[in-house]
């Protein structure tokens, strides 16, 4: 392959240009170019080396139709760093271009030539730095010229730039290296990538390269296969797709942009492209509101709710940063309020903190701010001493639990990544004797023994399980689906004083149908002895 890429293409590139028209098939035509040369000026390019490449885009540049509407000309120089020489609106005059490149000062440090590709992608082909827009269908050209090999990576940044239209032609000098060369050229790379022997032909080659820079009406003749449009450029057909559709890798399809990820949407539950636009969604249960950014929370209903989260080392800094998000996100669902769903908070490891109690926060903002300001605790998992710190003071009215009498449900959720190193059974099952709702949620290396047994039954409506922290965000629906008062335990709930008239009333009214249904069965149970004792006396 590396003698393919040298003398052979060499010398095809040195024969007549009419001989290489008859043999490419349709004569060339002129037409305007955005052409941009990253040139490599590291140290292992000498001085004289340096000269002759001046020499050849001195020699490149006198063969094209410049000007503001024909081809445009940028040239920007790496090694270690990138340095624009001057950019595509800078010059409409060859002279001025000659004379910016003879005053050009090589930089001679490194060789970052991924850099400088990632540099010409956003930079130099920008519209700001005088690229005419995408609509305008005006091929974008790159023709890096290097001697060595890269100290970065190039074959992402370099696809990542195929894909945004731009052609790249890979021009090795002496020591280049002809993998890289390969890796940042467009396809076919045979017209793309070339190798030359020395610095001393560089310029031979250059009146010769000049006519792989004339426009051919590739589209108009053989199967291009585009998707969408079909663009002739320098030295072969580009596909081009229409406004809010990308390039994929394969040069040929296109593929509907996502505008999500360009703009600042506010979305507060997902956003979805569509087309030229894009819309925000809410999960399932909750309505878009006005705004057409947030989503409605539960409706009206009460809930305690106290969240266990495990702060042991196993779970590691980045990844309770995730839990603290994770929480939030359980947060932004619930109607936060005094008189609606209070939130406390208990991290546990070695030992048990609370992080805030049911009563100190009354708006979901507060609450979530409290959150992100907690600290991870490390060390052990002590899960069973953490149960028994959320039913013994979690739970009270000191911590700012509503009384019972006012019937509010008492909900737990415990979070965490593995086994306990203390025995949880009897606390988890005092959790569900006091009436607490228990929701267990395990990810990774949690033991679905103990999340089973934490819980309360049904299993399959109050465990939830992830295998890794950064996908656990699916969780989301089924725990809002059970703990939401919308639609679980809290539905319908009403908050009544138990010294209102219509409370005492209710109250006095289910005490009397309890003692009469009481008595009912007593005098079942008398007649049922009396028949008894006839039939003994009968049979004696």
């Amino acid at each position: 392959m590396r003698g393919l890429l040298r003398w052979p293409l060499l010398l095809l590139l040195l024969q007549p240009w009419e001989t290489q028209l008859q043999l490419a098939g349709p004569r060339c035509s002129s037409g305007p170019l955005d052409l941009v040369f990253v040139i490599d000026s590291s140290r292992s390019v000498r001085p004289f080396e340096f000269e002759t490449m001046r020499q050849f885009l001195v020699g490149l540049l006198r063969s094209l139709d410049v000007g503001p509407n024909a081809t445009r000309v940028g040239v920007i120089q790496y090694s270690s760093q990138v340095q624009s020489v001057f950019p595509l609106r800078a010059f409409s005059r060859r002279e001025d271009m000659e004379r910016a490149i003879r005053a050009l000062v090589p930089l001679a440090q490194g060789t970052m030539t991924g850099l400088a590709i990632q540099y010409a992608m956003n930079v130099a082909f920008s519209v700001a730095e005088g690229a005419r827009p995408p609509e305008a269908h005006v091929p974008r050209v790159a023709v890096i010229v290097t001697d060595g090999r890269p100290q970065d990576r190039v074959a992402e940044v370099a696809a990542q730039a195929r894909a945004r239209g731009i052609e790249i032609y890979a021009v090795g000098v002496q020591r280049a290296d002809v993998g890289s060369l390969r890796a940042m050229a467009s396809p076919p790379l045979n017209e793309h990538v070339f190798l030359v022997e020395s610095f001393d032909v560089i310029q031979e080659f250059g009146r010769q390269f000049q006519g792989r820079l004339c426009t051919i009406d590739h589209c108009s003749f053989g199967n291009h296969s585009c998707q969408h449009d079909c663009v002739s450029i320098y030295g072969g057909p580009q596909c081009r797709c229409r406004e809010g559709y990308d390039l994929l890798p394969d040069g040929r399809s296109c593929q509907a942009r996502d505008l999500c990820n360009g703009v600042d949407h506010g979305c507060e539950f997902q956003c979805v492209s569509e087309g030229f636009s894009y819309r925000c969604v809410c999960p399932e249960g909750r309505q878009l509101q006005a705004d057409g950014k947030s989503c409605s929370r539960c409706r009206e209903g009460h809930v305690d709710l106290v969240l266990l989260v495990d702060g042991s080392k196993s779970v590691r800094p980045q990844n309770f940063e995730l839990v603290k998000r994770f929480v939030n996100q359980i947060v932004d669902f619930l109607d936060v309020s005094p008189e609606g769903t209070r939130v406390g908070l208990v991290q546990f490891s070695s030992r048990v903190r609370t992080e805030f109690p049911l009563g100190r926060y009354g708006t979901a903002a507060e609450v979530k701010q409290a959150v992100l300001a907690v600290e991870y605790m490390e060390r052990g998992t002590m899960t069973g001493l953490a149960l028994r710190h959320m039913v013994e003071h979690s739970f009270s009215e000191a911590q700012g639990a509503r009384p019972r009498a006012l019937n509010v449900p008492r909900v737990g959720l415990v979070f965490t990544d593995g086994r306990s190193q203390d025995n949880i059974s009897v606390w988890a099952a005092r959790a569900k004797e006091e009436g607490i709702v228990m929701y267990a949620v395990g990810v990774g290396k949690a033991v679905e023994e103990e999340l089973r047994e934490i819980a309360s039954e049904p299993a399959e409506l109050h465990v939830s399980y992830s295998p890794d922290f950064s996908t656990m965000t699916h969780l989301l629906e089924n725990l809002k689906g059970s703990i939401c008062p919308e639609e679980g335990i809290g539905a319908g709930t009403e908050l009544r004083s138990p010294c209102e008239c219509e409370s005492l009333v209710e109250f006095q009214g289910r005490t009397l149908g309890a003692l009469e249904s009481l008595s009912q069965k007593l005098a079942q149970l008398t007649a049922r002895l009396e028949d008894l004792e006839n039939q003994l006396a009968t049979q004696k």
